[in-house]
């Protein structure tokens, strides 16, 4: 999460007063650099595509797309923790075990 925000600020506060704004090659070089840490640390994800797409058209970049889709990446594991463990607490069969209650 903190690569992503991270990321996000340098490319809307800092790139657009030293380089040349949105088309500044050091924008795109930090998009590829965020996205191969990213898919390394977290794994592929779908919501990495569009957001990486989207990064490469000028003025679209301003929107912190890096950080929403860590925040959704890790929304959608949040919630299949969640509900593995109400399987395990329900009793049931889970990968051929299985937990009484």
């Amino acid at each position: 999460m903190i690569l992503a925000v991270a990321a996000d600020a340098l490319q809307i506060f800092v790139f657009p007063v030293f380089a040349e704004g949105v088309l500044s090659p050091a924008d795109d070089v930090l998009d590829i650099a965020i996205a191969a840490v990213l898919v390394h640390l977290l794994g592929w994800h779908w919501e990495f595509l569009p957001t990486f797409a989207a990064k490469l058209v000028p003025g679209v970049d301003l929107v912190p797309f890096w950080t929403l889709s860590v925040v959704n990446v890790y929304r959608k594991w949040k919630q299949a923790v969640v509900t593995e463990e109400k399987a395990l607490e329900a009793g049931r069969v889970i990968e051929g075990e299985y937990k009484s209650t």
